[in-house]
């Protein structure tokens, strides 16, 4: 499941990348089909495919920001890196004061139609079990996938330490919990593990020295946001794309020979891309993990919370989306 999760999220990403750049667009007809390479902005997007591959084959070091930086000067005289509007390069950052504290305990509580108690513990426990879930495990899906892929987490790190957050992954979700609480008190979006992350772990970046640094270069950035701001989607989607080709060959530790480890694999790494949601792949793994276990009489093989989180990820299904 592990290294399904890990091949899953790197087609994930990929499928942004492509859709970012242009290569892949919507269709009425067939989802999705082929953007039009006479665009400009695809075009782009393949050049800087094209350097970070190249860059990459050679061993040098920084090739995805090295690609980035390019794309974006080659992105000038092509009319995809908009400089028109760059009238100044240092600015003050919006203020937090619409959104900091506003939150809306009034709103979550409020009772349905018919006004009694149950409606609102109902509409309480459905909002907390959905965003639950949902934050919970694409969290756990992204450490999972690029951790696991690049070495920051070992088996051992994947095993039980009886509390005080002794491993590397406990404390990774503890600091995302930490982070997703904060973000919700300043009103951003949330503040969660993020799957572009796999484009620095990649370059090395795999301590927790990394993260300060990367964080008070994101500070710092805030007062930069103009001239960031003139970065293209096409310059950064090739980066994308790269990753999703360096993550997908987890795929070769799944036991294709079995079925029963095969299929949920499987359901798990489509499900990531098809339906745009890691959460969403995970789930299809941990529903028909135990469900193909259990038709072949390997249920012992199952741990019993993977029977827990596969109902409740059905109970999702059923009564918390659509």
């Amino acid at each position: 499941m592990r290294s399904a999760i890990g091949a899953g999220i790197g087609l994930f990403i990929a499928i942004i990348g492509m859709e970012n750049g242009g290569i892949i667009t919507k269709s009425s007809d067939t989802l999705v089909t082929l953007g039009n390479f006479k665009d400009p902005g695809v075009i782009l997007t393949v050049i800087g495919i094209a350097i970070i591959a190249v860059l990459m084959s050679r061993g040098v070091k920084g090739a995805i920001l090295i690609g980035i930086i390019a794309s974006t000067l080659i992105g000038i005289p092509m009319g995809i890196t908009n400089v028109s509007n760059l009238k100044t390069i240092v600015q003050m950052p919006p203020s937090l004061a619409p959104t900091f504290m506003k939150l809306d305990f009034a709103g979550l509580l409020k009772p349905g139609t018919d006004g009694n108690i149950i409606s609102i513990l109902t509409g309480l426990i459905t909002v907390i079990l959905a965003f639950s879930l949902a934050d919970m495990f694409d969290a756990i899906g992204t450490l999972i996938g690029t951790g696991t892929k690049t070495g920051i987490f070992k088996e051992d790190d994947f095993e039980k330490s009886n509390g005080g957050f002794k491993t590397r992954f406990e404390r990774a979700l503890f600091a995302d919990a930490i982070g997703t609480t904060i973000g919700s008190f300043l009103g951003t979006s949330t503040i969660t593990t993020y799957v572009e992350s796999a484009s620095g772990i990649s370059e090395g970046g795999k301590t927790g020295l990394t993260s300060t640094v990367v964080a008070i270069l994101f500070l710092i950035s805030l007062f930069f946001a103009p001239i960031i701001g003139i970065v293209p989607s096409q310059a950064t989607a090739p980066a994308l794309i790269i990753v999703g080709a360096l993550m997908i060959g987890s795929v070769t530790k799944v036991n294709f020979e079995d079925f029963s480890e095969a299929f949920p694999a499987f359901m798990t790494i489509a499900f990531m891309p098809f339906t745009y949601s890691i959460s969403n792949g995970i789930a299809a793994g941990f529903i028909f993990y135990p469900i193909t276990k259990i038709v072949v009489g390997k249920a012992k093989e199952v741990h019993p919370l993977m029977y827990i989180i596969g109902l409740l990820f059905l109970l999702r299904f059923a009564f918390f989306m659509g």
